[in-house]
């Protein structure tokens, strides 16, 4: 639903402006709730309806293959994250940079932007296609993977690495489609794949008796869908469309997404290989455990991705209104995107975990998996609000061009933190839920620093956020702004 912003006064229509040819959400104008809410629940339900069809797939694995299959393919969800992050943080690069084109009011550029990215998807695609077939088996081995699930585990990631390729196309896609505010396409897209994996997973594993091999192809074939139709929406879209004249693969762009980008993806990496370690920690207590473990995952992940939807919103209107010296518009953002986050985050993780064995019993009816899962989710499930605070610091900075601080304070504060706890409380006492703790404790800490260099760098960079086009000082920000963005 995104095209071009048509520049327009503050009018009494303060609803979201757009023009004939095309829907793109006004985010320098307008009610700022109603638009963060327009922009951030489709974010969140498109993760939220992934995460139900991974779920599907894990459901009908242990329904048809039992928990052993089902642990196979629970075990590989830390290990692929670790492989994808770096690649897909780049993505957030795209996002910022095109809100920032918007925001100078320089969307002719956008096109160059465009080629440029999609390159860059399929680029990383096949290179991750290439790393996760080589490496699979031994980096499981290394994750300690229970012996009866190695075979299956290495086998369902082999075939889910096939699918890399196209799901950073979508991955790519769907953030240029943020970067005009246009949040409704991917989630459109994400339902069609999402039901046609699930139609696959009954006919692979029920019918065909395929077991994870056939849950891993169900997911290729969904993402290759998926890519097509963020590809298919993007070129019949006049303000993405590829070009002949406009469209160029530019040092510059590569450059700007990079700098933006790639603090985010090693952010995501180094944290990944947190969570690998904590995995490890996991599969050492059995395939019931790692059954139980993944399956109490789900429902932080629901919890989560509202947590995310309001963070790339963060990202996206910040990028914006900074770029335009919106700074009042910016503290309205973080503000508003806060309180959202915290409201829903904590209403989901108290519901989840007071429902816990009704819940889990979808998923599961292995009792020993069951009381693993209660486990986590009283220990992690209940305190998933607190990466509010770390989320939403951490977009804003980003969208301000800071993107370096929200990546060294999580790698100190979920990483390096987890893993201290790992190899010295949790090595003494080896215990389940002495595990899990680890995660509220390193997200108050990561959550706490994340507000002060909020604070701090809005402070120097924006004033009091008072001065909306307001003289000189405004103007500085914005010429700042200029230097720091000179790729743009």
């Amino acid at each position: 639903m995104s095209d071009m912003v048509e520049n327009q006064t503050d009018t009494a229509a303060d609803a979201p402006v757009k023009s004939k040819k095309s829907r793109q959400m006004d985010m320098l104008h307008g009610p700022m709730m109603k638009n963060i809410l327009l922009f951030a629940l489709p974010l969140a339900l498109t993760g939220i309806l992934q995460q139900l069809f991974n779920s599907a797939d894990m459901a009908v694995v242990f329904w048809y293959e039992g928990s052993v299959a089902q642990s196979a393919v629970n075990s590989n969800g830390a290990l692929v994250n670790l492989l994808i992050n770096l690649f897909s943080g780049l993505s957030v690069g795209v996002t910022v940079l095109i809100a920032e084109l918007i925001g100078k009011s320089r969307t002719d550029d956008i096109h160059s932007v465009v080629l440029t990215s999609l390159v860059i998807a399929a680029g990383s695609g096949v290179v991750l296609l290439g790393l996760g077939i080589g490496v699979s088996e031994p980096l499981l081995k290394l994750m300690n993977t229970p012996s009866d699930a190695l075979p299956l585990a290495t086998e369902y990631l082999r075939i889910y690495f096939v699918c890399m390729p196209f799901l950073m196309v979508y991955n790519f896609g769907a953030a240029i489609l943020r970067g005009v505010g246009d949040t409704k396409k991917a989630l459109y897209i994400l339902i069609t794949a999402g039901i046609l994996n699930v139609g696959l997973n009954f006919l692979f594993v029920a019918a065909a008796d395929m077991g994870v091999a056939g849950v891993a192809a169900a997911t290729v074939i969904a993402n290759v869908v998926s890519a097509a139709l963020v590809l298919a929406v993007i070129m019949r879209d006049g303000m993405f469309r590829i070009r002949k004249k406009l469209s160029r693969i530019r040092a510059a762009y590569i450059k700007r997404i990079a700098v933006i980008g790639l603090p985010a993806g090693l952010q995501g990496v180094v944290f990944s290989v947190a969570n690998v370690l904590i995995q490890s920690s996991v599969n050492s207590f059995g395939a019931q455990a790692v059954a139980g473990n993944g399956d109490a995952v789900n429902f932080e992940y629901y919890v989560y991705y509202f947590v995310n939807g309001f963070a790339q919103t963060a990202v996206t209107f910040f990028g914006q209104n900074h770029a335009a010296g919106e700074y009042g518009r910016c503290r309205k953002v973080f503000k508003i995107s806060m309180l959202l986050s915290l409201c829903v985050s904590s209403v989901l993780s108290v519901a989840f975990t007071l429902g816990g064995r009704l819940f889990i019993r979808v998923y599961t009816s292995d009792p020993v998996s069951i009381e693993y899962a209660i486990v986590r989710m009283r220990c992690v499930l209940l305190g998933s609000m607190l990466p509010c605070f770390y989320e939403i610091a951490g977009a804003a900075l980003r969208g301000m061009g800071h993107s370096m601080l929200p990546a060294v304070f999580t790698v100190i504060g979920s990483c390096v933190l987890r893993i201290v706890w790992i190899y010295t409380v949790y090595a003494s006492y080896y215990s389940f839920w002495l595990l899990m703790i680890v995660y509220p404790i390193s997200w108050t800490v990561t959550g706490l620093a994340m507000l002060i260099a909020y604070f701090a760098v809005f402070k120097k960079s924006c004033g009091n956020g008072d001065m909306i086009g307001n003289g000189k000082k405004a103007e500085k920000q914005e010429i700042s702004h200029d230097e720091i963005s000179n790729t743009v």
